[in-house]
This record gives structure tokens, sequence and C-alpha cells, in this order.
């Protein structure tokens, strides 16, 4: 195996948003790196292959990502059809009283005062005190969506605020292979076939279809579900999700809309799954995860079609099937896989992107440290799927909390198999017990995979709560609950609408953007 310095060609082999992504994180990491000078990065993206292209939500890492890149909103949005994301709406996951909706944030610097009133009143509503413990009221990205603010803060503000984005994914791998290219990464269109190893076992080449062999001292695998290098050259082992998350198809396709649109995801609950609805500058993203086990493609695409008001469009759907699971390891011999040739969760958090980033800069930070033996391999595959386990769990708490009875697939879901995680079981424990969630949170490093306030928004939100005692109600929690969202009122009163900038860029830069 060649040490960090030694390797001077890197290979990608796949392109969309995983593929282009990396690259932009290994040329933008390897420029400033003294260990990797003169490494060239080469991505081989196949003109048969089209991209899944439907992921169109992601976490507030993605702000990160431009921002590292130093890549201004102003540029990158309207390319790519982008509005702001504040968080997620479910609605009707539960059925528990003044819970049948709630929002999950992603945090602001005003939370540090809002969300110890929050927890201090979700322990007292565990206890049986009929306190207000409904998320939505004490977390300011809540109030930013229901008044239809962008999360872009003023400069006269004296806090920041955390935001994700929606974006055309199609749109988002063709500018950021703009990006790449601008940046010296290098780019073959060709349809990669086969692999050929060495003596010991490690990826020496690839071959297109046309028989050119391109070699290389390091080979990133983002050639999706294929996984052509991770799973088919070097039979990297499978860990399956699919005992924990049952989902395993999704049908999409997309809406107009007016314009007057509210900055967060929808999570919806139907009846074998969940419809997301996701706004974009020029329409909205819809679809529908479900089961293939409780119901066909062609009922899900009905059902998808009448919640939507489509049963006699000709609007085509698009069916996606799913592979819920991770490798073993994401860094195999001289091998990293990213994206999802690497690991699939159902995008219920928007964590797909995430995860890629992740990956790609954690690896990036390895190789300009010189580390490339066995001991940084272990590690690296010891973190990746760390984050790839703690997402799952927080996601499987979603469906285990739910308490709709309608159908099998809720019940079903609702269920406690023992495939739930020993941490996320000890996560239940603590909450039911009425004991310290922030401190086994912070026992267990959850929180380097979701926030306190997450896990606390996320179980208070489902009314995951023992019935409240009307009689050891106190009227100081109500008049607490009121000072806390008349603050979040004013606070956001300091936002201003960049709804309206939004579509003056694309009015100016979509039209090219769509042309090229």
């Amino acid at each position: 195996m060649k040490s960090a310095s030694e390797i001077k060609q890197i290979v990608i082999v796949g392109g969309g948003t995983a593929g282009w992504m990396s690259a932009l994180i290994l040329a933008d990491t390897l420029a400033q790196s003294a260990t990797m000078q003169g490494a060239s990065i080469t991505l081989l993206e196949s003109p048969v292959v089209g991209t899944i292209g439907v992921g169109e939500g992601s976490t507030h890492a993605l702000k990160r990502f431009f921002d590292t890149l130093r890549i201004a909103e102003s540029e990158w949005m309207p390319a790519c059809h982008a509005t702001y994301k504040c968080g997620i709406t479910f609605d009707g996951w539960s059925t528990r009283p003044g819970f049948t909706s709630y929002f999950h944030q992603f945090s602001t610097m005003v939370d540090n005062l809002t969300q110890p009133v929050f927890m201090n009143n979700v322990h007292s509503r565990l206890r049986g005190v009929d306190a207000p413990a409904w998320p939505n009221d004490y977390f300011l990205s809540a109030h930013l969506v229901r008044n239809k603010l962008a999360p872009v803060t003023p400069e006269h503000f004296p806090f920041t605020a955390n935001y994700g984005f929606h974006f055309d994914a199609t749109l988002l791998a063709r500018f950021l292979r703009k990006k790449a290219l601008e940046r010296g990464v290098r780019h073959r269109q060709c349809h990669i076939v086969a692999s050929n190893l060495d003596a010991a076992g490690d990826i020496a080449s690839v071959r297109s279809q046309e028989g050119e062999a391109f070699a290389a001292d390091l080979f990133v695998d983002c050639s999706g579900f294929t996984g052509l290098l991770i799973d088919k050259a070097l039979k990297t082992p499978f860990h399956s999700y699919a005992g924990d998350l049952a989902n395993d198809a999704a049908v999409a396709m997309p809406t107009p809309h007016d314009g007057d649109i509210a900055p967060h995801t929808v999570s919806t609950a139907l009846k074998h799954g969940w419809a997301w609805q996701i706004p974009l500058t020029t329409r909205y993203g819809n679809g529908y995860v479900y089961s293939k086990a409780y119901c066909s493609a062609d009922q899900a695409e009905y059902e998808l079609r009448e919640r939507l008001g489509l049963l006699e469009s000709d609007v085509p759907a698009r069916h996606l099937a799913m592979t819920v699971g991770r490798v073993e390891q994401h860094w195999n011999r001289n091998c990293v896989a990213i994206g999802l040739s690497q690991g699939f969760l159902e995008p219920l958090e928007a964590t797909a992107l995430f995860l890629t980033q992740t990956a790609a800069a954690i690896f990036a930070a390895i190789l300009t440290a010189g580390d490339y033996g066995e001991r940084a391999r272990q590690a690296y595959n010891r973190e990746v799927s760390g984050y790839f386990d703690g997402h799952r769990d927080y996601i499987v708490a979603h469906y285990k909390t739910n308490s709709r009875p309608d159908t099998e697939y809720w019940r079903d879901r609702a269920k406690d198999p023992g495939a739930v995680s020993d941490s996320l079981r000890q996560v239940f424990d603590t909450w039911l017990g009425g004991r310290d969630l922030a401190a086994e949170i912070t026992r267990q490093g959850l929180d380097k995979y979701y926030p306190i306030g997450s896990w606390y928004a996320l179980l208070a939100g489902m009314g995951v709560f023992p019935p409240p005692t009307p009689a050891q109600a106190d009227p100081a929690y109500g008049q607490q609950a009121r000072e806390m969202q008349e603050f979040l009122r004013r606070c956001t009163l300091n936002f201003r609408n960049h709804m309206e900038v939004l579509r003056e860029y694309d009015s100016a830069a979509g039209a090219q953007a769509r042309a090229a």
C-alpha cells in the first residue's frame, strides 16, 4: 500500500452530486496540502447512466460546504432553483391530541435562550405535569416557517441561524461539475464496465466499454447503487438496515406552485409510508416513500396522485428502488466508496448529501495528514459507519414513536422488535423513565449526529408523554411559554423575506442555467 505522499493519480468513478462533490472537496483540500502536491484528480462519468435526481433537500451542512469552497449563495442557488430550508414539518405521524404535527428545527443562536425553557417543560410533562411542551412554540426556525421568511439574518441582527436548502439535484450536479472543472479536476465521459486487480488485491485500473484503461493510485467509487468498485470488484460485505427500516421504494412527481412558499420540507404520513413536499423556485418536488411489502408500485402511485390531485393528469411518475444499509468497509484497500455506493438511508431527514459530504471531507483530511495505513483505514471506517448508524437510529425513532392505528404498516412500525439498537433503546428508556435525556445523549456521543434539541423535538413533537394530571397544572408554565412565543415573534420581525430576492435571481440567472 502506497503512502499518502506517493499518491499521484486519483480516479473517481461516477458523477452526480456524490462524484462532483467528492471531486471538489478533494481538489480544494489537496490544493492546500504540502503532502499531496502534484496529485491529479480525474472523474470518469458515464454518458448512459443518469443520476437519481430526486434527493432535493439538505441539512445545514451544505451551507458549510459552499462557504468552505468560497461559492456564494447568490451564484449557486439560482443555478439550482434553490430555496432556503429551516427544517422539516412532520404531519400525521402522531395521533396524540395536541401533537399531530411538529417541526424539526435547524438551530439558531436564539435557541440558547428558548430551548432550556422547552426542555424544562418537557421534563415536567414527563412527570405528569400539564406543561406546554410542543416544540414549535420554542424555536425561531418554526416561527420563520410560519411567516414564510428566509433564515438569512440582516447585518444588524445579533444572532445567526443555521439553515439548509432545497434544490434541483440534477442542476446541482451540473453546477458542481462546472466548479470542479474550474479547479483543475479532469473529466472523461466513458462507461466503466470492469476493474483490474493487482497481485495484492488492490485495484490497478478500471476499463471502459470502449476498452480504454485508467490506472490510479487511489480510486473513489461514486457509481451509485451499482457499486462498481467497492462491491463488484472488491466484494466488500454489505450491512443491511432492512430489519430496521422497512421502506424500499419511492415514487416521485412534480407539481407547480404560485411562488408563495414556506422554507421547510413537509413529511406527511400516508397509508404505507410518507410523502415529501419540497419547494423549489420553479415547482414543488413531491414523492412517496413506502414499503413494497405493504403496497404495490401502482397502489403507491395512485395514492400519491390522489393526494396531489393528479389522478387524471399525464404528469409522469418516476419509480425508484431503494437498498437501505451500508458497506462494512467504506475504505477498502485503495478504494473509498462515497455516496450511494457506500450506503443509503431513506430520505426522511435529508441525510444523503450530508453523509456524502462528511465521508469525503473526513477522507480528504486523512490524506492531507499523510496517514494512509491500516490503522487510519480502520478509524475511518468506524467513524463513517458511526454516522450511518447514528442517523439510522434517529430515523427509526420516528417510526417507533408513531401512534397511527389505521394500517398494518404503521402498527408494525410501532412494534418494538429486537432490531432496535441498544443505543436507541437506552434513549427510549431514559426518556420514558423521566431521566436526563441530554446527559444520556452526551454520554453516548449521539450529539455528534443529531443535537440534543433534535432529540427533544422528535420525542416531544410526537407526544411521547404520560397522560397529564390536570390537578398538577401550574399557570406559570403557560405564562412562560407565552413569553417565549412573544420573544420569538419579536425576533422574527428582524428577518426580511428573501424569497423575492431569490425570484429575481432566478429570472436573471435561472434561465441561463436551464439553457446550459
